[in-house]
């Protein structure tokens, strides 16, 4: 059995390292996506509030702040298997004995497609409740001078 050539060797490490920062984008634009998820979710609310439209009914577990909350989490679970799948490559490639692992894309494949899928009622099934009624706005009534004020 011959040994790889030192290039070999580099090139291999270098790949590794493009793995790893692949990974960490992938991680860094789940937590961006999560916090952009939970944060507009709350926009939207606050919109409705603020224009008078009709209250949506928000589920208690189905929702934008959970859903982002997921992602965020998911996003911060992926750094840590980055890394650790980082460190497992490399004393694989030093060893000589590299084995890939599928395992770790389709758990990842299936977590971002099942939060996808979540998502879906947040954007298709959001079903209003009745506001309550407000009668009109009292009107103000002017301030009455005092006769020794002048303008």
């Amino acid at each position: 059995m011959t040994q790889p050539s030192k290039i070999d060797r580099q090139r291999e490490h270098q790949a590794n390292e493009r793995t790893f920062l692949a990974w960490l984008r992938t991680s860094i634009a789940l937590i961006g996506f999560g916090f952009a998820i939970a944060r507009f979710g709350l926009f939207m609310h606050q919109l409705e509030s603020a224009f008078g439209q009709e209250q949506t009914s928000i589920s208690p577990v189905i929702n934008s702040e959970n859903l982002g909350v997921a992602l965020v989490i998911l996003g911060i679970t992926t750094i840590a298997i980055a890394a650790w799948r980082y460190n497992r490559v490399f004393w694989q490639i030093e060893q000589g004995d590299y084995r890939p692992n599928r395992l770790i894309i389709w758990g990842t494949t299936a977590i971002v497609m099942i939060l996808g899928t979540l998502s879906i009622p947040l954007l298709l099934w959001r079903q209003p409740t009745p506001r309550q009624p407000q009668g009109p706005l009292p009107l103000r009534q002017p301030d009455k001078l005092d006769s020794k004020t002048r303008f």
